[in-house]
């Protein structure tokens, strides 16, 4: 089993989204993508927005790129939101497992 996802606190979030994205689009489970989607469309994505990652991307991999980088874009509050939302979600590192 592979550690736990780690997130560098001392990092502003918006760059620790981009430092770990490729990681994130590699191991993330279709699964944590939707659950990280219906916790973040509570206060950080609208209707608008979570539509466009589910329907407008094919793959696992590209909704994950649509995710963290639309949440990128929104800043280090947005970001900080989806770090913990992540972190909650993975507790044991299963989105990150092959």
């Amino acid at each position: 089993m592979r550690e736990p996802f780690k997130f560098h606190c001392f990092l502003v979030p918006d760059v620790e989204l981009l430092r770990v994205r490729s990681r994130f689009v590699e191991r993330v489970s279709e699964e944590v993508i939707n659950q990280l989607l219906d916790d973040l469309s509570d206060t950080t994505l609208n209707d608008g927005e979570r539509e466009a990652i589910i329907e407008g991307n094919v793959t696992r991999a590209d909704r994950a790129r649509a995710l963290i980088d639309t949440i990128r874009k929104k800043g280090s509050k947005a970001s900080a939101m989806m770090i913990v939302h992540l972190q909650r979600r993975d507790l044991a590192g299963r989105a990150f497992q092959p």
